[in-house]
């Protein structure tokens, strides 16, 4: 892939892009609604896939926040960024529209098979890409991947499916702002 400073535009991943985002420890993920906080999250372990050159799929895991599932929900709009950390400096960001994809949902099963099973398992998000950038990420700093935590892991498994559910339902259902997640009705839990 080649780098400059001012970066370059592509229409679509190229084998290289994938090369490169396939080697990435962590990712993050960017969504805003048309009002409201604009929200950045960081994401790891085994949860992102390449489909195709104009699509990826990334797997949501149970967490404290649900931003990115009520801002998609009333705006698709989505960044994905990728840093290198070691060898050449670069910054790879993916533009695009996504929709969110929950349990009861008819492409669920489609795209949950892609990702390792796990009782945490929330959301999948699918992103059809608009276009991709290259940056230089000369100011980006060295660092050396250790391995991945275990304590999402541990501590979902330990809540199991029923103690997951009610986590969404106490903390996942509303962003911070206030905007629905659709959780609920979409992963068909009754909600009295």
């Amino acid at each position: 892939m080649e780098v400059t400073t001012l970066g370059k535009l592509f229409s679509e991943l190229s084998d290289k892009h994938t090369e490169f985002i396939e080697k990435q420890k962590i990712y993050f993920v960017g969504t805003a609604a048309e009002n409201g906080n604009v929200n950045l999250s960081p994401k790891g372990g085994d949860s992102l896939r390449v489909i195709n050159s104009k699509q990826i799929a990334w797997l949501n895991l149970t967490g404290s926040g649900n931003e990115s599932a009520s801002h998609v929900i009333k705006n698709a709009r989505m960044t994905l960024m990728f840093c290198a950390f070691e060898g050449a400096p670069l910054i790879f960001r993916v533009y695009g529209k996504a929709k969110v994809l929950h349990v009861k949902d008819e492409e669920w099963e489609q795209y949950v098979q892609l990702f390792p099973e796990s009782v945490a398992s929330r959301q999948i998000f699918v992103l059809d890409i608009d276009f991709v950038q290259s940056s230089c990420g000369k100011s980006v700093p060295y660092f050396s991947y250790e391995g991945d935590r275990d304590d999402l892991a541990n501590w979902s498994e330990k809540q199991g499916v029923a103690g997951i559910e009610q986590y969404w339902l106490k903390k996942n259902q509303k962003s911070i702002d206030g905007f629905e997640t659709e959780i609920a009705k979409r992963s068909g839990l009754d909600v009295e």
